[in-house]
């Protein structure tokens, strides 16, 4: 799966937007890189390369559904979403979790795994490892194994990485 990935390539298609959401945080718009097919098909295919042979993909909401569920096609395995709560319309597991710059949930389908499965969890951005952690907790909760965790850009700074130190984990382009 080698497709000449660039990294300095992909963050020239990253955006730092200041302020947002909120005043001191600086977000990364990944926009101009879902713009560009051949950037979002090398970005996917790395976060494909170090799978850790799964039997789902797992993609936390919203943009990780994006990359989740291409990398899920590229792998030939089936995707299982990450939800806010009250978007799941049958009985979920939840998950309550801190923010860098406030509190959320996660939720997940209770049929959604079985026991058997090896689930790799993809996202956009590692920060502080509060959503990746919750959607580690909720995959265990349903008593899978968590394969590996894949995350296009990781803020060392926040050392999120280090809340996850357990698992194999790939991030693509550190900030």
């Amino acid at each position: 799966m080698d497709n000449g990935f660039d990294p300095e390539e992909i963050k020239c298609l990253i955006r730092d937007v200041p302020n947002y959401p909120q005043e001191g945080i600086i977000f990364k718009d990944i926009a101009p890189l879902l713009l560009s097919p051949d950037a979002l098909q090398s970005v996917c295919e790395q976060l494909a390369a170090s799978n850790h042979s799964p039997t789902l993909v797992a993609g936390i909401e919203a943009r990780g559904f994006i990359f989740g569920s291409l990398v899920a096609n590229i792998l030939g395995v089936g995707f299982v979403p990450l939800r806010k709560p009250g978007k799941l319309p049958r009985e979920t597991f939840n998950v309550s979790y801190e923010l860098e710059y406030g509190k959320a949930e996660l939720e997940m389908h209770t049929d959604a795994l079985k026991q058997s499965d090896s689930v790799l969890i993809i996202d956009d951005v590692l920060a502080t490892g509060g959503t990746a952690t919750a959607g580690v907790q909720l995959i265990e909760k349903a008593g899978a194994t968590v394969s590996g965790l894949g995350f296009v850009i990781e803020i060392k700074l926040l050392k999120g990485k280090d809340k996850l130190k357990q698992y194999p984990l790939k991030a693509l382009l550190t900030y």
